[in-house]
């Protein structure tokens, strides 16, 4: 089924309601479903007068707001799958992508039309739209086409394709197909417990599309989305007052940014990152009538597993600073979970279900997640990428998440870091897998709890068990770090001002980063 049928279904239920709304320069802009519905049929109408037909690939630049999801839409609607990347990331990656799939279209802003001219594999694109003004060598929009009916597609026909750099630089593409997107909607719905008529401020664009699906009306937050831990507080606050937003899903970064200056919602989800028990403590004092939860999932499987703030316990703290991992919940039923041996680094499959089964770890230990399930990518575009990241056995394709983890008794998920980051071996405390003190990610959350205000991060460097914090601290704040983190194995203690974080969060730590400051810096070190 094409996904824009529910937007369709939802036009008719509830025309009236609104579907987008966006702010900026000073005024507000509201799409009803019906409204938005109409102007998705007349966007696939001039697609389809330019020549663009189900199975061909439309690139799109264009800024977070109604019209990027008319575009969207628009596309889907045709069967034309929408391909998306990142112009932060730079000319040689965009060239890159271009060279994996050479989109027959390209829509954007008159400054996206700009960058066409600096990158020779988009300047191939034959066919350009300018969504502003105008620009040389590209058309303007058509308002006035005619409406077109949806293109029947099937489960398989690609949707989205958006491009990751992965651990080798090289560019990824995951493809979402229709079915896959509906079976995440279906996925999300239940795991983020939608309403009818909700009012949700969205920071992270992608779940709008589940959004719409479900009925609810979509605030695209008043901010800077590619900045979450710097938010325009007075404007998002003063948004959320104007529409009476009921729900947030975003970044860790963004709560801990607006800290006792979140707007009252009823229902707070956070993830994307690591989320901290300390922000799930603080935003249940600051919010002591919202619905809180953490949520743990990847572009490639969203979500995995969730976890409710209420839920959170003595015990459960008691694991985290004892070096146990982040508790990240109860895995959603609509996936699979196993947990191999951690098997970093070295392709795995074809297996059989026995093959798989040998490498599955003892129940209570530590290693791999690996997912499988309807709204888990099964593989990437051509293929690229599969080797490493997939598990097809007779019945099923798995995807490594490339986290490591363990399961306790009452089922609960506990997160220990990236397989591919280890430190030398140090045997965890009793009651604990026993490599769960082997990865960084289990030291910083121990740490984070003890010393909430302070990031660091720990690694291997020249084969020592290292801890880094990420400012300058007063002699006596040293020692105390130092006596803490010697009882999970750290042999020295390193200072820099800032710790590098992932680009798209501002809330992991990048270690490949981390370890090129190190080599630069003259770091202060103490052992």
């Amino acid at each position: 089924m094409n996904l824009v049928t529910l937007l369709e279904q939802r036009a008719s239920q509830h025309p009236e309601r609104p579907a987008l709304i966006d702010s900026g320069g000073g005024r507000d802009r509201i799409a009803t479903y019906h409204e938005l519905f109409e102007r998705t049929e007349r966007r696939a109408g001039a697609f389809r007068n330019m020549g663009l037909t189900k199975g061909q690939t439309l690139m799109v630049f264009q800024p977070v707001s109604i019209e990027l999801y008319e575009i969207l839409l628009a596309a889907f609607q045709l069967g034309i799958q929408v391909m998306l990347v990142d112009p932060s990331a730079g000319r040689k990656f965009l060239s890159q992508c271009c060279k994996r799939l050479l989109p027959d279209a390209f829509v954007g802003s008159w400054k996206a039309q700009w960058l066409r001219g600096w990158v020779p594999e988009l300047r191939k694109i034959s066919c350009a739209v300018c969504t502003q003004g105008w620009f040389p060598r590209s058309q303007s929009w058509a308002n006035d086409a005619a409406r077109v009916s949806i293109v029947r597609v099937d489960d398989e026909t690609p949707a989205l394709i958006t491009f990751t750099s992965g651990s080798t630089g090289v560019p990824k593409a995951a493809v979402r197909t229709h079915g896959f997107l509906l079976a995440q909607h279906a996925a999300l719905s239940k795991a983020m417990h939608f309403e009818e008529a909700e009012v949700d401020l969205i920071t992270l664009p992608v779940f709008v599309l589940a959004n719409l699906a479900s009925g609810l009306t979509s605030v695209l937050a008043a901010t800077d989305l590619a900045r979450p831990g710097s938010p325009d507080v007075t404007a998002v606050s003063a948004q959320c007052k104007r529409f009476h937003v009921t729900r947030c899903a975003a970044s860790p970064a963004f709560f801990e940014a607006l800290g006792e200056k979140v707007p009252q919602f009823k229902k707070i989800y956070t993830g994307g990152a690591p989320v901290f028990p300390d922000l799930l403590r603080n935003l249940g004092k600051w919010q002591p009538d919202a619905e809180i939860y953490s949520v743990y999932g990847s572009t490639e499987a969203e979500p995995i597993a969730h976890f409710p703030a209420n839920r959170a316990d003595a015990e459960s703290e008691a694991i985290t600073c004892d070096g146990g991992g982040l508790c990240s919940g109860w895995v959603v039923p609509e996936l699979n979970l196993a947990i191999i041996t951690n098997q970093s680094g070295r392709a795995l499959g074809p297996l059989s279900n026995e093959e798989l089964e040998r490498i599955v770890v003892t129940p209570g230990q530590a290693g791999e997640l690996i997912v499988s399930g309807d709204h888990v990518l099964k593989g990437y575009l051509a293929g690229i990428g599969d080797q490493e990241t997939k598990i097809s056995t007779a019945d099923k394709v798995w995807h490594r998440t490339g986290d490591v983890g363990w399961q306790d008794e009452r089922g609960r998920l506990w997160l220990l870091g990236r397989a591919a980051e280890k430190m030398p071996y140090y045997q965890a405390a009793v009651g604990l897998p026993e490599q769960a003190w082997c990865y960084p990610f289990a030291i910083e959350c121990a740490m984070r709890a003890i010393f909430p205000k302070v990031r660091m991060a720990a690694l291997d460097l020249n084969g020592e068990r290292t801890l880094v914090v990420g400012m300058e601290l007063r002699e006596r704040q040293q020692r105390e770090i130092m006596a803490a983190s010697k009882r999970f194995g750290i042999r020295q203690l390193c200072f820099l001002k800032v710790l590098p974080l992932d680009r798209r969060h501002q809330a992991k730590i990048d270690y490949p980063s981390l370890r090129g400051l190190l080599a630069k810096s003259k770091m202060t070190l103490n052992s």
